[in-house]
């Protein structure tokens, strides 16, 4: 009678072994599960963050691009010809001269009367007498009152010079900046100097 019941135990060993590898196997299929989701989002939350950067980095690049192109356009104005100057410079031995032309850009701060001209000659038929006046031919006029004090703070400017000192392009650099400078005190805020060129430039 003690055989059959030692051939019985085992069997019953066997059976209680056979849950407990079932549910190892199934926890480790879960915990791999859990660790794979956790991955996956993971990686999905530093993938679309990294896109999300790029995206703003490329967006603010074209954007200071478009700043830079937009600068680097050189603005344009109304030239104003101040004509041609005959002075003596600040040397005193040898005595030297300068013969130069000088010309002033100046801003256009009316555009929006360019635009509304052709609107206000359309309502008379197209007749002669609704062309729109040249703004550029106005503000040369409007100038011309300012001309005299221009030239005068032109040759106090270059009159202070030296032969040597313009003869540099720093110099003549120099010089023109310290005209700007003169001539924007004229203009009262009203207009600005762009840019000052020189045409002739003789020193003798």
């Amino acid at each position: 009678m003690a055989k059959p019941t030692q051939a019985k135990e085992p069997e019953m060993k066997e059976k209680d072994i056979k849950p407990e590898g079932g549910n190892s196997i199934l926890i480790n299929i879960i915990t791999t599960t859990i660790v794979c989701i956790i991955f996956i989002g993971v990686n999905y939350f530093l993938q679309s963050n990294l896109l999300t950067t790029q995206l703003k980095s490329v967006t603010t690049e074209q954007s200071a691009e478009d700043d830079s192109e937009q600068l680097d356009k050189p603005e344009k104005g109304i030239v104003l010809d101040l004509g041609d100057f005959t002075m003596n410079l600040s040397d005193i031995e040898p005595r030297r001269y300068l013969k130069a032309n000088v010309a002033i850009e100046i801003t256009n701060p009316e555009p929006a009367v360019q635009e509304e001209a052709p609107k206000a000659s359309g309502g008379h038929g197209g007749h002669g007498e609704a062309a729109a006046p040249d703004p550029k031919a106005a503000i040369v006029a409007e100038m011309e009152q300012y001309k005299p004090a221009i030239r005068d703070s032109v040759i106090t400017v270059l009159t202070s010079k030296t032969s040597d000192e313009l003869a540099t392009t720093a110099g003549k650099e120099l010089a023109k900046q310290q005209i700007a400078e003169a001539v924007n005190g004229i203009f009262d805020g009203e207009r600005e100097v762009i840019r000052v060129s020189f045409g002739q430039f003789i020193m003798q």
